[in-house]
């Protein structure tokens, strides 16, 4: 799976280079830095998406 060939998808409120930039491949979904674009992304299943999307719909994450 070539990077360049991914679409990726960043925030629009990223106001910088240092963001958090997302994909989906199929099934899966591909979370990656955006500095460092050619670093290998970190990989989940729909299931561990969908809870994580749910969780900071919930505000499981917020400090």
């Amino acid at each position: 799976m070539k990077s360049n060939s991914i679409n990726w998808h960043k925030s629009s409120r990223c106001g910088s280079t240092a963001c958090v930039e997302v994909a989906k491949v199929d099934n899966t979904y591909l979370v990656r830095d955006s500095k460092n674009p050619d670093t290998a992304p970190l990989s989940f299943t729909r299931e561990e998406w969908t809870a994580f999307v749910e969780g900071v719909n919930q505000g499981e994450f917020s400090f």
